[in-house]
């Protein structure tokens, strides 16, 4: 069950983080992974951990709001391996500051890395997926893009952006047996959460009916599903992964 022997994912932001966690995830799964990222040494650390515990992995550096390199990187992958059946668009961004302070640097930034480079993603490996008839494409958004934060108008607007690419996409290739899906996490143990006051931390949690931060196996485990052959009849959907948060 969630099997994802024979299938070929490539999955960006995957040096730390939820990235790392879907990663290595997949890589138990049995999935030939492709870690994407723009920083070489520690996609290569992590290609090295995955195959020393019997996966098969390798590595691309990429800057995915350049749709050129994005679509570089994915026939890479389809002339090594003969196909790209994963998707996964996790890298992201924030340039936080409430937006009377807002540079239009500090907005395009966000918003070409976030909901750009998944528009690159998507379109690179629309090809691929239509030749074999299948594929599966997963965004990771956030609940910020459902419910807006404050100092994060950037952000939430690029996370809002994945919801409606999703839907739309998804309706436009789900004749061909592909799936697009989005993933909307809350709060996530993190390097960013781990330097966080324990007064901030509890104020968090009171938010939070389980009462606690998620881990990023929480977000991989659910990617795994929607990547898997079990979830062919799920697509154009926003699963929400927040421990209760947006419902308090």
């Amino acid at each position: 069950m969630f099997d994802l022997k024979n299938k070929v994912a490539v999955i960006t932001g995957a040096s730390r983080g939820i990235g790392k966690s879907i990663a290595e995830t997949f890589s138990k799964a049995g999935a030939t992974v492709i870690c994407v990222s723009r920083s070489e040494e520690p996609l290569q650390i992590l290609s090295n951990e995955l195959n020393d515990t019997g996966g098969n992995a390798s590595y691309r550096t990429c800057d995915i709001s350049d749709g050129e390199s994005f679509a570089s990187m994915i026939k890479s992958v389809v002339d090594e391996f003969g196909q790209c059946d994963v998707l996964i668009n996790n890298a992201g961004v924030t340039q936080d500051t409430l937006l009377m302070r807002m540079s239009e640097d500090q907005w395009s930034k966000v918003l070409d890395i976030n909901l750009k480079g998944a528009f690159h993603g998507c379109k690179a490996v629309m090809r691929p997926m239509m030749k074999k008839r299948t594929g599966r494409i997963i965004n990771i958004s956030s609940i910020v893009g459902i419910t807006g934060n404050a100092g994060q108008a950037n952000y939430a607007a690029s996370k809002a952006g994945l919801i409606g690419l999703t839907k739309s996409i998804a309706k436009e290739v789900a004749s061909r047996g592909i799936t697009v899906n989005c993933i909307a996490p809350g709060f996530i143990k993190s390097d960013m959460t781990d330097i966080l006051s324990d007064q901030v931390k509890e104020e968090l949690l009171v938010r939070i009916p389980v009462g606690r931060m998620g881990e990023g196996n929480d977000i991989a485990h659910a990617a795994l599903f929607l990547a898997s052959d079990e979830a062919s009849f799920i697509t154009g959907q926003t699963i929400v992964i927040d421990g209760g948060q947006i419902i308090s």
